[in-house]
């Protein structure tokens, strides 16, 4: 992994930040063209102007005076139009290399394992995502190229006033070691400001995703208050590290401005000293001249030391960037096979799994579920039901045993197509801030509305759609917060029924629905098994009674096993359940 240590840009991640620059190489040359042509055209003017005074208004030459005047706003015009031109290449060099940066980013997000997003606030991500590649921008239309462009400035002034005067430059420049010292010690207290800044950025992001998605809790524990005051606390120290960076920055710019004053009086006092003197040596112009220089000279070094924090902050946040790139949690797709059709016939063979070390959540699991059929999973919470599912998608990998599929081990699949025939409906139906359709189809193009409009009619969903306002182009809005539970999983249900998956996994998908919905969606859960082998994960006995094989877990290992009536007939942990279900009371939990 690239790391900035101390203050030196490490050239290794820099690359890495211009392999994104490649597609806009043209814009990058055109700008670093601009850059050197600013470089080069900003003295003119302080020799144009000395020449003026000394030429033209001394000798009361107005013509020359007039001619003079137009050349200088021909001059500031190009001048205008090239540092116009040379923000909106550098601006537009940034924003391109970052959209394709956040794309890339994106892109390796949706790809990563689950376990990756177990041990990592989402709030952190969308940090990374954000503001952490704006920095990133900010190395080519504030850092790199400002940089190299107020270097070169630096570099051709002095080189002017040399050669217009050695003497004056060397008065001028006298100040300049003290300059170089307060800005040495600026650029380091910045960086570290700026660092204690994007952490708080961070914290801040981390702490408002997770407390906005959590917002039903807090209101339903009266935690307002509570959550309120920390995150006071959290923006304070945001605020405070805002607050120390601008301390610095209003302490930095005075002392400038007064060793630019130092610069001035110097150059004022011995050319006023050479005029009396020698009239001849030191004219009035080139005295100006050089006050013009001085002005020029101190404002990019002033601004360096700020550009190279922000260049730095683009690299702390290329690094933060490509430390998500490089993380190698991808779920590897090393299969290729993808059969024309599946069947759905599961093997578990001797399945170890454990999420961190040989903590195994599942325990030498060995079942088989034919083509068509139906088996369920029944336990008590911690049994392993879910995670059982999740190897079977391969969100997660195993530790020993294999996982097969028609035969075929899972890893030989290829990893999209034994997910697009792996349908699952959840427990906690996730729906995003969009149509209906839009939610159904997840923006495939291949599914059209009449297999939409189909799919609902079979799970009896069709009706409740068109009574809403323009109906499959309704906006449930985030999560589906202006749905029933119970419309909300019909509509996931229809998901899985357009995508016509080979297996179809139901996760708790009636828990959450009251017991006349649950009798209203069970015809459509009836429609979605049909002709398909089905696993389902249920609480209520009831949804699964019909089930062609049921699996009783008990901290990963599988305890019963059997159809219904045989699983009564044994009188163990399902027996109980059963009679706990429908016995107790009379109420099923």
């Amino acid at each position: 992994m690239s790391k900035i240590t101390g203050d030196v840009i490490n050239i290794n991640l820099l690359k890495r930040v211009f392999q994104y620059v490649k597609p806009y190489k043209n814009i990058f040359i055109y700008s670093v063209v601009l850059t050197i042509l600013l470089a080069v055209v900003a003295p003119v003017r302080p020799f144009l102007i000395k020449y003026t005074l000394d030429e033209h208004i001394l000798k009361g030459d107005y013509q020359g005076l007039l001619n003079m005047t137009i050349i200088m706003i021909v001059l500031l015009v190009l001048q205008s139009i090239i540092q116009y031109s040379h923000t909106l290449l550098t601006n537009t060099l940034g924003q391109s290399a970052i959209k394709d940066l956040r794309i890339a980013v994106f892109n390796h997000i949706t790809k990563l394992r689950l376990k990756f997003f177990d041990r990592t606030p989402i709030g952190q991500l969308i940090t990374r995502t954000v503001s952490d590649l704006e920095t990133i921008a900010d190395i080519f239309s504030e850092g790199l190229i400002v940089i190299i462009g107020d270097v070169l400035m630096v570099i051709v002034i002095i080189a002017v006033m040399l050669y217009r005067d050695v003497a004056l430059t060397i008065i001028v420049l006298l100040p300049l070691p003290l300059l170089i010292v307060a800005t040495t010690i600026f650029q380091k207290a910045i960086k570290s400001a700026f660092q204690e800044i994007r952490t708080e950025v961070s914290n801040l992001n981390t702490y408002l995703q997770e407390h906005i998605t959590g917002i039903s809790i807090i209101q339903y524990f009266a935690r307002e208050e509570q959550e309120y005051r920390k995150f006071k606390k959290i923006n304070s120290r945001y605020r405070d590290a805002n607050i120390r960076s601008n301390w610095y920055y209003s302490i930095f710019f005075p002392v400038v401005e007064i060793i630019s004053a130092m610069s001035m009086g110097l150059l004022v006092w011995y050319g006023a000293k050479s005029i009396l003197e020698k009239p001849m040596d030191v004219t009035p112009g080139t005295i100006t001249e050089f006050l013009l220089y001085i002005s020029m000279l101190f404002r990019p070094i002033r601004e360096l030391a700020d550009k190279f924090n922000t260049l730095q902050m683009g690299m702390v946040g290329a690094e933060r960037v490509f430390k998500v790139l490089d993380t190698d949690e991808l779920t590897p797709n090393t299969g290729t096979y993808k059969p024309v059709t599946m069947n759905g016939e599961i093997s578990f063979k001797n399945v170890w799994f454990a999420y961190n070390d040989e903590q195994y959540v599942l325990k030498d699991l060995s079942f088989e579920v034919k083509a068509g059929q139906t088996v369920a999973l029944v336990g008590a919470t911690g049994a392993g039901k879910s995670s059982t599912i999740n190897i079977l998608n391969r969100f997660y990998e195993i530790q020993k045993g294999e996982v097969l599929v028609d035969g075929v081990n899972i890893h030989k699949y290829d990893l999209n197509f034994l997910r697009q025939n792996i349908a699952t409906v959840l427990q906690d139906v996730f729906l995003f801030s969009d149509t209906i359709f839009n939610n159904i189809t997840l923006n495939n193009p291949t599914i059209t509305m009449e297999e939409v409009v189909d799919a609902a009619k079979k799970v009896g969903a069709h009706e409740f759609i068109e009574r809403l306002p323009g109906g499959y182009q309704y906006n449930v809005m985030e999560r589906g917060s202006t749905l029933s539970a119970g419309q909300a999983q019909l509509i996931s249900f229809i998901r899985a029924l357009v995508y016509n998956p080979s297996i179809l996994v139901l996760d708790e998908a009636t828990s959450s629905v009251d017991t006349e919905t649950e009798l209203l969606i069970q015809h459509a859960i009836d429609n979605l098994m049909y002709g398909r082998t089905a696993i389902v994960i249920a609480h209520r006995l009831s949804t699964i009674q019909k089930a062609d094989l049921i699996i009783v877990l008990d901290k990963g290992e599988i305890k019963e096993k059997g159809t219904h009536q045989e699983l009564l007939k044994i009188d163990g942990y399902y027996k109980r359940l059963y009679d706990l279900q429908f016995y107790s009371g009379g109420i099923a939990t």
